[in-house]
């Protein structure tokens, strides 16, 4: 078969494309490294069946030009980061709904059966029924999360109207090697091993108790794989372990530096637990990498954080300063 990844120097596009390598893919990689990293792909760049193209989803005709002859569209291209959607909505608007649009379109023109799209677990806001499934209750609590379920709705949509094979996977919180070294917005393994590395404490918001439904990156991408080449479509799968897992227990199995506790910031869940149910049932799919397993694996790369910015508290509450003013109190008070 072959495959376009939107997003594909990204962390779980990389990944996603390590494994359709290994499992004979040709394999199309389309990214415009806003966000990706080159690096990611220095396996993938070494083999004859994988083609790199530096561009944007919002370009149309390079996209369905890169697209022809494909049979699925794995499509991760997107703006993350919850304070950047604040400030700037518009942008993830473009990006991620009109640039999900692109891609069906692209997909429509060129009759590509399939189409497999990176959706969001925020798009259920502050749940409160656990552990939560597909059917539960959405409630995006910013511009990300609403710009990330409004791409869901249009891939299924798309796929009702003109036939096209879609399926749309809610990742949780995806961690593991290549994840990002940038952002003060959530991205906990990203802060925490700068600041593990430089020996300074890690900064934890609230108290550290909240839980968070840590999924290894290497088990998404085979979920990403089996909801391509299976005969179930035109539906919505979590993707979670149903295992949550505290920050104080990532702070304990990170062995770093002491740790500086932050405000807790509104519009962040006390918990994210997913119902991965339909998935096993449907696509056969189980978590496979313990959260200890992960860490570890995380840990005997740690040299890929070595670039990335040491947040201090001090810079945290500045850089989070929109989050305060737009999702809650202010942060001073």
């Amino acid at each position: 078969m072959k495959a376009l990844v939107t997003g594909g120097a990204g962390f779980i596009g990389s990944h996603l494309i390590d494994l359709l390598l290994e499992e004979k893919f040709e394999v199309i990689c389309f990214d415009n490294l806003d966000d990706g990293n080159l690096e990611n792909l220095s396996h993938a760049l070494k083999s004859n069946s994988f083609t790199f193209i530096e561009d944007d989803i919002l370009n149309f005709d390079r996209l369905s030009e890169a697209s022809v002859g494909c049979d699925v569209i794995f499509h991760l291209a997107g703006k993350a980061d919850i304070v950047p959607s604040v400030e700037n909505p518009k942008k993830y608007f473009d990006v991620n709904v009109t640039g999900t649009v692109n891609v069906l379109e692209a997909a429509r023109f060129n009759s590509i059966k399939r189409v497999v799209y990176a959706a969001s677990s925020s798009c259920y806001g502050i749940a409160t029924n656990f552990p939560t499934s597909e059917t539960d209750a959405l409630s995006p609590e910013y511009p990300y999360a609403q710009t990330k379920l409004m791409g869901e709705e249009a891939l299924l949509h798309w796929g009702k109207i003109y036939n096209i094979e879609v399926n749309s996977l809610r990742l949780f919180n995806v961690y593991g090697p290549r994840s990002r070294t940038n952002g003060t917005y959530g991205a906990v393994f990203g802060v925490f091993l700068a600041q593990k590395l430089a020996n300074k404490p890690f900064t934890v918001v609230g108290d550290g108790e909240q839980v968070r439904d840590f999924v290894f990156v290497t088990d998404v991408a085979k979920a990403f794989l089996s909801a391509a080449t299976s005969k179930c479509f035109q539906e919505i799968f979590n993707v979670a372990t149903g295992k949550p897992q505290s920050v104080n227990t990532l702070i304990s199995l990170l062995d770093g530096h002491g740790v500086e506790f932050i405000p807790k910031r509104p519009g962040e869940p006390d918990r994210t637990h997913g119902d991965s149910s339909k998935i096993a049932n449907k696509l056969n799919w189980h978590a496979e990498v313990s959260f200890a397993d992960g860490v570890a694996e995380i840990l005997k790369n740690i040299d890929y954080w070595k670039k990335a910015k040491v947040w201090s508290t001090s810079e945290i509450v500045d850089e989070t300063k929109s989050w305060f003013k737009f999702l809650g109190t202010d942060c001073e008070e």
